[in-house]
């Protein structure tokens, strides 16, 4: 049995599955229309010579909701096409899992196919191989995996009714149903009431399909697919050779033994649709979408609020710096001097070397390395360059984006390093090189190994893995190695005051300056503003949901920085006023913290949202969110430490200091 590799979440932080609308004037490399013509129809294929006449049906991965493994289409033995040869598959396609094959489903264009033969599966319970495809195919209806088709880089949907008579469309449909020992209709065994046999699975071997055509008057000759719907039946045929797509469902009790075959079958028919146009063919699928009319108040209604805090803590802060820095510019006498109070006294130490710089230097060049990587990626994600057809160019763009960042994640550890009095500049680089990706790595590794030794086809295949492993140490490694060399090179960061020799002793601390508390509370206005995006973005790795809100992904993420920047100068000037000069950990680590609250609201999600048994998948999902988690608190902390740096140089680069 052959698993596609699961790698939904691998790599990816924010990112899941890629749907944007991809309505423009012009066409995209690769993505440019194709045109359809009925066979025999010589002179429009002449006026179009890339007009074609037979489509074709690629099949994907299937998965389920309640097991995060996926498995390969050829694994439950469906009707299956070894004589063609797959479609290549770029970097993201591996890393998000998919295996893209062609099938046997092929027809002419508007040619009407009723009930046709694809092929039949013959089981005999009492060979060992038989049973065993058997089972596996109860397995997957159980768990109710889902087909994924692709007709002209669409997916084939299946549409039906939901409550208040809305519509909902699937880009996946179940490969059979259960009905339980009690009598209770699991998942798609609800749509039909012929499925009443207690302790029965139903298979569905047929699928009507139907294909939305729109043609082309004035740009070229032919149609273009605009549509593909279909709807899975279950028919016991009478005659498996001659099927006729009448009589009772194809069913398979439980205790079955002996022989059994099902015949596999499918009808087509063709509709002219005048009022979709191929640039916007996604659209009835987007809009089909659970939650999209909450999604959008909720967000709405998140940004209101924490722009509303982000304006009130801006306009303490500047209220409060700007009395501060008049008061502190008057005073001109020694006895005024020695009268000094608040941030002001700890001036000659506020700059002093942190502990443990070199790690701190380390996560700030692994942070600008991740916070850039994130930023240029949802950028063009927004404005439409990532495409729904260019399939895994999202993840793609992400991997080669932290490839060829390494240089100013070197330049920043070697500054910082350089500012924090450091000498061994060797060790910085290669700890800015292999720490942070070396960790995820490892996470990474250690998930494949539990599959391998299960001899799960769902661990990345080997030559992916050199192929990452030569990205990072031939391209990532000496860039990051030409920003330090440049890092070091250059003089070291000027402070606007100079640091005592001696340390100044911190008075003891009330409860709510300490560092602990300070940190926890940190993290909380930075959730608030992204858990409801993270609802969907974990729906759509965990629960196989599209998501394709990246302008409103892009805003979050914007006000993000905005809301941890300020959230942690907040925190900063208080403890400065404290008389507490440590803020570069405690900086870093306030708005990092936001990542703690992302850990169990993910583990939160796991028990409350998903339905995933099996030690494999409990293990998988959180083996991918540490990696997730450890990405994002190194952007988080970044955003913070930042922040708070400008924010230091600036309030003592403007007060006059003795």
């Amino acid at each position: 049995m052959k698993m596609c590799s699961l790698h939904r979440a691998r790599g990816s932080v924010l990112v899941i599955f890629l749907l944007l609308h991809s309505a423009t004037s012009f066409y995209l490399p690769g993505l440019a229309p194709v045109s359809f013509c009925e066979p025999g129809q010589t002179g429009k294929e002449n006026e179009v010579p890339d007009c074609k006449s037979t489509i074709e049906i690629f099949v994907n991965r299937l998965d389920s909701v309640e097991s995060v493994l996926p498995y390969e289409y050829t694994a439950f033995d469906f009707c299956a096409i070894d004589s063609e040869k797959r479609p290549s598959e770029n970097l993201g396609q591996v890393l998000f899992g998919e295996r893209i094959e062609p099938s046997p489903y092929k027809f002419e264009f508007k040619k009407k196919v009723d009930c046709k033969p694809v092929c039949t599966k013959s089981y005999n319970t009492n060979k060992p191989e038989d049973k065993a495809h058997l089972d596996f195919l109860k397995k997957g209806m159980l768990l109710n995996y889902q087909h994924h088709w692709i007709v002209d880089n669409m997916p084939v949907t299946w549409c039906y009714d939901v409550e208040d008579g809305q519509k909902f469309c699937n880009p996946g449909f179940p490969i059979g149903c259960y009905v339980t020992e009690a009598g209770r209709p699991k998942d798609a065994c609800v749509v039909n009431s012929d499925f009443k046999d207690k302790d029965t699975f139903y298979v569905f071997n047929h699928v009507d399909i139907t294909i939305h055509y729109h043609v082309v008057e004035n740009e070229a000759a032919g149609a273009r697919l605009v549509a593909a719907k279909m709807e899975p039946k279950s028919y016991k045929h009478t005659k498996v050779e001659a099927p006729d797509c009448a009589g009772g469902p194809m069913y398979l009790n439980n205790k079955f033994s002996g022989e059994l075959k099902i015949g596999y079958t499918y009808s087509v028919q063709f509709v002219e649709d005048t009022h979709i146009r191929w640039a916007s063919r996604w659209d009835y699928i987007l809009e089909s979408m659970p939650h999209t009319n909450i999604q959008w108040f909720s967000i709405m209604n998140s940004l209101v609020i924490v722009l509303f805090l982000s304006g009130m803590v801006a306009m303490i802060m500047l209220r409060t710096l700007h009395k501060d820095i008049a008061r502190y510019n008057q005073m001109d006498s020694v006895e005024d001097a020695q009268e000094e109070f608040g941030w002001k006294l700890v001036h000659g130490d506020v700059f002093r070397p942190p502990r443990k710089g070199m790690l701190l230097s380390v996560f700030l060049g692994s942070g600008t390395q991740i916070f850039i990587m994130m930023f240029v990626t949802l950028f063009f994600a927004c404005l439409g360059f990532l495409s729904p057809a260019n399939r895994g160019a999202l993840m793609t763009c992400a991997v080669v984006l932290w490839v060829l960042l390494g240089t100013p994640a070197g330049y920043v550890a070697a500054r910082f390093y350089k500012s924090f009095g450091g000498e061994k500049w060797k060790t910085n680089v290669l700890l800015t090189c292999f720490l942070c990706p070396g960790v995820v790595f490892a996470d990474f590794f250690v998930m494949n190994l539990i599959l391998w030794g299960e001899g799960s086809s769902a661990a990345m295949p080997f030559g992916t893995l050199v192929a990452i492993l030569a990205l990072w140490f031939c391209i990532s490694v000496p860039l990051t190695f030409i920003g330090a060399y440049f890092g070091f090179k250059k003089t070291g960061i000027e402070h606007p005051v100079r640091t005592n020799q001696i340390p100044r002793q911190i008075p003891e601390q009330s409860f709510y300056t300490r560092s602990l508390p300070g940190i926890v509370m940190g993290g909380i206005l930075p959730f608030g503003c992204i858990f409801i995006q993270l609802f969907f973005i974990l729906n759509s790795i965990w629960s196989h949901q599209m998501y394709y809100m990246f302008g409103f992904l892009f805003l979050v993420f914007i006000i993000l920085v905005i809301t941890c920047s300020e959230a942690t100068i907040l925190l900063c000037y208080f403890h400065l006023c404290a008389e507490d000069y440590h803020w570069q950990w405690r900086s870093f680590l306030t708005s990092g913290f936001t990542a703690v609250y992302f850990l169990v609201y993910a583990i939160h999600y796991f028990f409350s949202k998903l339905q995933i048994t099996g030690l494999a998948s409990t293990i998988l999902y959180f083996g991918y969110t540490m990696i997730m988690a450890l990405i994002f608190f190194l952007f988080t902390g970044t955003i913070g430490f930042f922040a708070c740096f400008w924010f230091v140089t600036k309030i003592y680069s403007v007060v006059k200091v003795d």
